[in-house]
């Protein structure tokens, strides 16, 4: 389970006895942060006399005083590092900083235990002791950071146009800002729905939520609140409030998404899924299983191995079934299987006014109305919140072979995949690398492969026939020049090799040390795959930044890994440019802009070229009909001008 302690850390009354240098502020500015931060006002009733007030020299941070039902702002504090405390304050010590946040916090939130300050953990800082500290300036300087992210705790959304104008332009907020709670409010409401201790509030919870490791893509905000339900019943609940006040609602499972999905443009609460991970039912006859939407993939599968079934979509390591819902996922076994909308029976979603949808029974085909399960897959959020999934199983195969050779040119391996399929071989993964990523391979597991374009394939069936069907595909990549064919059948072997495939993007951290990544897809109709990729692949070697290629070929789906410095500008603006080149030529292929990853926000800005402004327009309609407020995960899969 995800860390729910809170950190309940020095309330801003402290100020007036901190004696700062210009440095005092350095740390305060170098993460997101969330709505209730970086409002600019100022107020000569200012309660604490010991700050002079100046508009030039300081920044003042409004907080809104949840003891009052009127929404009424006061301003407590003043922050710069300009600013000076007055002559005589008494010096710092930690009692006189327990003793000021008590005061601090009852003023604001006489009945929460948010805000109840707890310093055992932080008189270690600097060398200070409990009874006080040898060097107030140093400790000072390195509190002020935790204690402005506290100030986000202290708030309500107030509208801006300074803060405005720092967010995604192309994010329509203005409902966000009509009509919100009170810090206070909202926390009260959503403790009542929950246990106190899944309603989370400290600042390294929200940053991590809203700011997924493997997200390129900028962060302007981070959620106020996390949020983390155990039941169907807890996240109607949950979206009541949330819809009753105009709160965002981001959900979160196993924050593996590419293309910003998770991000908070408009802060507002994350729920976070990671406590609804239980399998419901298993019907072995009918193979197909029932489960909470915050289960692995792989977790599901551990479970189902003894019973002789398995979930056949194989996107990363960490993905959750509900996300994998949510983003329309496939992986490497889509070419065999299908991709997530295949092999979903039926879902139970939440929508925005908290009425619970069961989208199809349980039989494995229906032809009752609209197909509302299909509507909900690919959603990324906006629809609903998934509480509820019904999954088609397959058995375990029989006999499978593992089988992988090299080539002279990206080409030649995509075009014995695209054999293969003509051959009608029963494969059931087709995996493309290029030399890049072999070198990546080679580097990060001490490994001697061949540094050419790879194909690596899977064949299932009996014995017999996996046998026969290797020999076929054998003859097929010779036609191709294809050298160092071999091919493996013992579990470990097997499992071996397909680990440098599935490590694939970790694998690549080892060509950079240090960089970032910005990880992109597209697809093609499987006869443009060879085009397509080898207009792309001459596309990022002629660029300075190193980059990898892997690809389903099995499907047309394939990839690329840009390695990059995120502070540098020119390379962040280099791999933009890398990755609108690779969609330019998916699209002018009949391709789309996105194969498994999903729209998110990195890939709004194509789906009028790719769909038409028609098709946009409906699903617009759609959005609004069911999310009149749009408060369910706002500014992502539709451009926002088409939710109006």
């Amino acid at each position: 389970m995800a860390r729910l302690v809170r950190r309940r850390g020095f309330i801003s009354l402290i100020l007036p006895f901190l004696k700062r240098d210009s440095s005092s502020m350095s740390s305060s500015a170098s993460k997101p942060n969330s709505y209730f931060e970086r409002i600019s006002a100022s107020n000569p009733n200012s309660p604490f006399d010991k700050i002079s007030a100046s508009k030039s020299n300081k920044t003042f941070i409004r907080i809104f005083d949840a003891s009052t039902d009127d929404n009424s702002s006061r301003l407590y504090l003043a922050t710069s590092a300009r600013s000076q405390v007055s002559e005589g304050s008494p010096p710092f010590n930690v009692p006189d900083v327990f003793q000021l946040s008590k005061r601090f916090s009852s003023l604001i939130f006489p009945k929460a235990s948010l805000i109840t300050p707890s310093l055992h953990a932080l008189p270690s800082l600097h060398g200070c002791s409990q009874s006080g500290c040898g060097n107030s300036s140093k400790f000072a300087t390195s509190l002020m950071a935790l204690m402005l992210a506290e100030l986000a705790f202290i708030g309500t959304f107030v509208k801006d146009e300074s803060c405005a104008a720092e967010r995604d332009p192309h994010v329509r907020d203005e409902v966000f800002l009509e009509r919100m709670p009170t810090r206070s409010t909202l926390l009260d409401e959503l403790q009542a729905a929950c246990e106190v201790d899944r309603v989370v509030a400290d600042p390294e919870e929200r940053y991590n939520h809203g700011k997924p490791w493997n997200s390129y893509h900028e962060v302007k905000h981070i959620p106020d609140f996390v949020v983390y339900p155990r039941s169907t019943e807890e996240v109607v609940e949950i979206v009541k409030i949330c819809t009753k006040h105009k709160v965002p609602i981001v959900p979160f499972g196993g924050a593996t998404s590419l293309e910003g999905h998770l991000l908070s443009h408009n802060g507002g609460l994350t729920i976070d899924m990671n406590l609804m991970k239980g399998v419901k039912e298993l019907h072995l006859e009918d193979m197909d299983v029932i489960v909470e939407p915050g289960i692995g993939w792989m977790e599901l599968n551990e479970f189902l191995k003894p019973f002789g079934l398995f979930f056949p979509l194989d996107p990363g390591p960490g993905a959750t079934i509900g996300g994998m819902c949510a983003t329309r996922c496939s992986g490497s076994l889509a070419v065999r299987y299908g991709t997530m909308r295949d092999n979903v029976i039926s879902m139970k979603v939440v929508l925005a006014n908290g009425d619970i949808v069961k989208t199809a029974s349980r039989a494995r085909k229906s032809a009752a109305g609209y197909d509302l399960t299909r509507l909900m897959i690919g959603s990324e959020g906006t629809l609903g919140v998934i509480t509820e999934i019904t999954l088609r199983l397959q058995k375990i195969p029989e006999a499978s072979v593992v089988a992988m050779c090299n080539f002279s040119s990206i080409k030649d391996a995509a075009d014995v995949a695209i054999a293969t399929m003509h051959a009608g071989i029963q494969v059931s993964r087709v995996e493309l690398l290029d030399e890049v990523q072999m070198r990546a391979i080679n580097l990060a597991n001490g490994r001697h492969y061949p540094e050419e374009p790879t194909l690596m394939f899977e064949l299932i069936g009996t014995e017999a026939y996996t046998s026969e069907q290797t020999i076929r595909l054998q003859k097929i990549a010779e036609e191709h020049h294809a050298s160092d064919f071999v091919f493996v059948k013992t579990p470990e072997e097997k499992e071996d090799l397909w680990k440098i495939r599935k490590e694939a993007l970790w694998a690549c951290a080892t060509l950079r040390p240090g960089a970032e990544f910005m990880v992109t897809d597209v697809c093609v109709p499987l006869s443009k795959l060879a085009e397509s990729i080898s207009r792309s692949k001459v596309l990022l070697d002629a660029s300075s930044l190193p980059s990898a290629m892997v690809s389903h070929a099995g499907d047309g789906n394939f990839h690329s890994v840009i390695l990059i410095d995120p502070k540098n500008e020119e390379e962040v603006e280099e791999a933009h440019r890398l990755a609108n080149e690779m969609v330019q030529i998916a699209l002018s292929a009949e391709g789309t802009c996105t194969g498994e990853h999903g729209v998110g926000v990195g890939k709004l800005k194509y789906l009028e070229q790719e769909l038409g402004s028609e098709a946009l327009l409906t699903m617009g309609k759609i959005k609004k009909t069911l999310d009149p407020n749009n408060i369910m995960n706002p500014g992502k899969a539709i451009p926002p001008q088409f939710c109006c």
